[in-house]
């Protein structure tokens, strides 16, 4: 949510703001409190150091301790990767990983980011639909618009873009942050909407 942004301490607090929310954690917002998977010497692990100074251990702790998953409607369920795991996830075409990515999952409908491409289809078995409403503030499909979804009054998903100004986005990043390897990494992934060097 706010690990990689020019303002972590004013997105949590205008997310804060939100009426009616369910947050659940990702492999960002636990890396705040727990990085065994991320090297140390990877340029990642800088950025969310700052995030932390600017969030403070109270704050960022209770992001890190968010729940893995959340309901969201009576067959529907939220994780950030996969029921597996906050760092695998679901590709926009079906793949053979999709029966382990979720073994023993009975709703209709999962609800996932992680990749931060936005798309909606069938899991290869065909019981469930896969949901990924993309990426608000670093979509990385070639679209720099945010991506996100609606679910309407009567379950059916909207997927929905809206332009911001990225450009400004990054170029705030550098300006905060100034010149480290990782200020370059997410700016041009925000700029360019595409996954570059890490």
């Amino acid at each position: 949510m706010v690990a990689f942004g020019a303002w972590p301490d004013e997105t949590l607090g205008r997310l804060h703001e939100l009426e009616r929310t369910t947050w659940i954690r990702g492999n960002t917002e636990r890396w705040l409190l727990d990085r065994s998977d991320l090297p140390a010497e990877h340029p990642l692990s800088a950025a969310l150091t700052v995030c932390r100074e600017a969030l403070g251990d109270v704050r960022s702790e209770a992001l890190a301790l968010l729940p893995e998953s959340a309901r969201v409607g009576k067959r529907s369920a939220a994780w950030h990767g996969s029921p597996l795991s906050d760092m695998r996830s679901f590709a926009p075409e079906t793949s053979e990983d999709d029966a382990e990515l979720l073994a023993g999952v009975a709703d209709g409908r999962l609800f996932f980011g992680h990749t931060h491409l936005q798309f909606m289809r069938p899991a290869s078995a065909g019981t469930v639909e896969l949901v990924n409403p993309g990426s608000v503030g670093l979509p990385l499909d070639g679209d720099p618009r945010a991506a996100y979804a609606l679910v309407h009054d009567d379950g059916q998903v909207e997927l929905r873009r809206v332009a911001y100004d990225h450009a400004g986005s990054a170029r705030a990043l550098r300006e905060r942050f100034g010149d480290a390897d990782w200020v370059g990494i997410v700016a041009g992934r925000i700029e360019h909407a595409q996954a570059t060097e890490a």
